[in-house]
């Protein structure tokens, strides 16, 4: 009998340490934790922690990670652009689930399911882009606009199933081998057309520059020589007052004075030789009285 009774305790517990472990179960923080009853979504847990729920069979639980993944392509893909010409596109694709319950209906789970399902979504973005645009806009000007465009247009189809579309870009946008080399030639003899441009625009504005500085040199010399002979006549006008008015008080002395400047003016230079009469007139002042 107590035999019998150790046995059925020993069920007892093995059936309550079951049932417990089967109830509780961790949810981390990079988890969503789904809860199934029989195949139907109970609830949704997103709080990490210590979570209760039914023993198996009556509830299941299934784990969906919450951090960001990427869809990196293997291989470039080929589009055509505008111009109709071929380029070899390769990108990538950040994601995330936001809503496990979307999720898991529209993919029943599968991440692979999911990350093809983005990536059709992705290419077809990028189909609509390429065709609007030329290749010069797509590899430099407008290549920035291109990926928020395709963010957009696959964002609403991600929030269908679940999904956040945390970033898309290009890697590397390629010309095909046939139709690199004339581009390139093209682009080439587009920056020289522009460089030329430039540089004659350069030359004008340095021959308007220079024009004006030699204007401004030749108006500044006039004016600089105008002042001068103003304030040449001026001080010419004062020594002839002065000269008049010293003369006008002994004219003897004016008469010695001009005597000895005609003197200093005649022997100036040693080599000249003058011929006139020692009693002359001009000598005067150097007889002896």
């Amino acid at each position: 009998m107590n035999k019998n009774r150790l046995i059925a305790a020993g069920i007892a517990f093995i059936a309550l340490i079951y049932v417990l472990s089967s109830s509780i179960f961790i949810v981390d923080q990079r988890m969503f934790a789904v809860v199934f009853s029989f195949g139907q979504i109970v609830r949704v847990i997103e709080q990490p922690g210590l979570q209760i729920k039914y023993p198996a069979p009556f509830e299941s639980v299934r784990f969906f990670d919450r951090r960001i993944l990427t869809i990196d392509n293997p291989e470039a893909e080929r589009f055509i652009t505008a111009e109709k010409k071929n380029l070899l596109v390769d990108s990538y694709v950040k994601w995330r689930i936001v809503d496990p319950r979307k999720f898991f209906i529209s993919f029943k789970g599968d991440e692979r399911l999911a990350q093809d399902r983005l990536t059709q979504l992705v290419r077809s973005a990028l189909n609509e882009e390429f065709t609007k645009r030329t290749v010069r806009e797509l590899i430099s000007e407008q290549r920035e606009e291109v990926m928020q465009g395709i963010q957009k247009k696959v964002a609403v189809d991600a929030s269908d199933i679940g999904v956040e579309i945390v970033d898309v870009r290009l890697k590397r946008v390629d010309l095909l081998a046939e139709i690199s080399d004339s581009v390139y030639r093209r682009m080439e003899a587009e920056r020289k057309r522009v460089a030329n441009e430039l540089r004659s625009m350069g030359a004008a504005e340095s021959d308007k520059i220079r024009a004006n500085a030699e204007r401004q040199r030749d108006t500044i010399l006039a004016e600089a020589y105008r002042d001068a002979q103003k304030i040449k006549g001026a001080g010419d006008a004062k020594a002839t007052a002065l000269y008049a008015e010293a003369f006008g008080r002994d004219p003897q002395f004016a008469q010695f004075y001009q005597s000895l400047e005609a003197y200093r003016n005649s022997f100036k230079d040693k080599k000249d030789v003058m011929v006139v009469e020692p009693n002359g007139e001009f000598f005067k002042y150097l007889h002896k009285k």
